[in-house]
């Protein structure tokens, strides 16, 4: 198929999924070709590789064009500088930029509501796919798009120069907005955050919409919606499981060195690690409770497997493990970390387990905090 025909049928079929709902939406996608924010190529998962290896697909594929029109999210940067025209073969490294699938990217730009006039801000420029969507919407004069990595900001501007859209592009850290050109009615971002930033607040208008997927060291996340006030933003989840990278400034630490985890007695515990970690839910409560905690398996030579929370900054950890049926737990350190999440599961459980779509956030100077619809009582409003 050519491709008018690939991105006429992406569209229908993003139209039929309910990603694309409005007539100006529909327009964008219908002009925007994807392929132009591709040009330098993308990577594909190596089958049946684990650590996951990573070879190039790269214009003159076979099946590069095709591809270009699925609506998958694509790979194109790993190692936070390596690209596929860098890769001869394949490459075993974590992936630090891709072009969002575009069903999630429509579907975000549906949710923000932008109208005629709206100035947007827009965090994490990417390929520039979603940004050249946006200017088509807008205009390219009402639209900033703030990219971290200089490389791949030069390479979005040059694709959206070639499709005839120069908005504001910025380099810099995008967890600051970009104040010189606020106050803007609309704010997206395409990068997982650990909480909103207070920033972001202060340059949108109020009355404005925020859209950002909160995640966390867990790597439970949902798409947020706040509306703006004076000074503080309320909103909900909207559902969906979404998930972004996280900004680079959010990632977590190393792990370094692992704690002594031999050194603390051992106790029944009322909850399972994969009743906690397993459930894209209940990791996302348990992630509220040790909002910086990193989990990692270790299996020890006499196939003993335990799961390891651990809080680098302040050395405390909790060590799980099954023993004929039984779920037992260590903890050291300052924290009881496992203490936290069974509580905060507990009380979840309590009221109902209810989906993220029926959690609520509020950001304002008294931080960031995250509850759910409760039974007759207070849930835990939980500072991030």
């Amino acid at each position: 198929m050519k491709e008018d025909e690939l991105r006429a049928d992406l569209v229908r079929r993003l139209t039929d999924a309910g990603h694309l709902r409005t007539d100006r939406w529909r327009a964008a996608a219908e002009a925007v070709p994807r392929h132009e924010f591709l040009r330098g190529g993308f990577f594909e998962r190596e089958p049946g590789s684990a650590p996951t290896w990573w070879r190039p697909v790269l214009p003159g594929d076979d099946t590069w064009l095709e591809r270009c029109y699925r609506d998958d999210s694509l790979v194109t940067q790993v190692a936070g500088t390596i690209v596929p025209t860098d890769v001869r073969g394949a490459v075993c490294r974590a992936p630090t930029s891709s072009s969002t699938m575009p069903g999630l990217v429509l579907r975000m730009l549906e949710e923000l509501r932008v109208a005629d006039g709206h100035r947007v801000l827009e965090i994490g420029t990417g390929t520039g796919y979603s940004t050249a969507l946006l200017c088509h919407r807008v205009g390219a004069d009402r639209v900033t798009s703030v990219e971290v990595d200089p490389d791949v900001a030069t390479r979005a501007r040059v694709a959206l120069g070639a499709c005839g859209h120069a908005p504001e592009l910025v380099v810099g850290d995008g967890l600051a907005g970009y104040a010189p050109s606020a106050p803007y009615d609309r704010m997206i971002a395409s990068c997982g955050i650990l909480e909103v930033p207070g920033d972001w607040i202060g340059q949108t208008r109020p009355g404005g919409r925020i859209l950002a997927t909160v995640s966390g060291w867990l790597y439970a996340s949902e798409l947020a919606c706040l509306t703006v006030g004076e000074g503080i933003a309320r909103g909900r989840f909207l559902g969906g499981r979404i998930s972004f990278m996280l900004a680079r400034s959010h990632q977590p630490p190393p792990l370094g060195c692992l704690p002594d985890l031999t050194s603390a007695d051992e106790r029944p515990t009322r909850l399972a690690a994969h009743e906690a970690l397993d459930d894209w839910t209940a990791r996302f409560v348990a992630q509220l409770a040790a909002p910086r905690a990193q989990h990692i398996t270790l299996a020890g030579e006499d196939g003993r497997v335990e799961q390891v929370l651990l809080d680098v900054a302040d050395g405390s950890w909790a060590a799980l493990r099954q023993d004929r049926g039984r779920s037992l737990v260590r903890q050291g350190g300052p924290a009881r970390l496992w203490d936290a999440v069974e509580e905060h599961v507990r009380r979840w459980r309590a009221d109902g387990s209810p989906g993220l779509e029926r959690f609520g956030i509020t950001v304002g100077p008294g931080g960031q905090h995250i509850t759910w619809p409760t039974k007759a009582r207070a849930a835990p409003a939980t500072p991030r």
